[in-house]
């Protein structure tokens, strides 16, 4: 199972699993087609949403690891 950490590009999450995009849709992040999203990390993207990247790694790792 691969471990997602905070400092992984939006764009490696969505590589990874297409489907983490409906974990981080739902958390607040509606801007996950935009082409510089992609080279966000999920804790840059997480810090200008005002969103934990603590609680969306273990929200996605959790989901990977069904």
């Amino acid at each position: 199972m691969a471990k997602v950490t905070k400092s992984m590009t939006i764009g490696e999450l969505l590589q990874l699993d297409q489907n983490i995009a409906v974990i981080l849709m739902r958390a607040g992040m509606h801007c996950l087609g935009c082409p510089s999203s992609q080279a966000e990390s999920l804790e840059e993207a997480a810090m200008v949403h005002g969103l934990d990247a603590d609680v969306l790694v273990a929200q996605i790792n959790d989901f990977l690891s069904k």
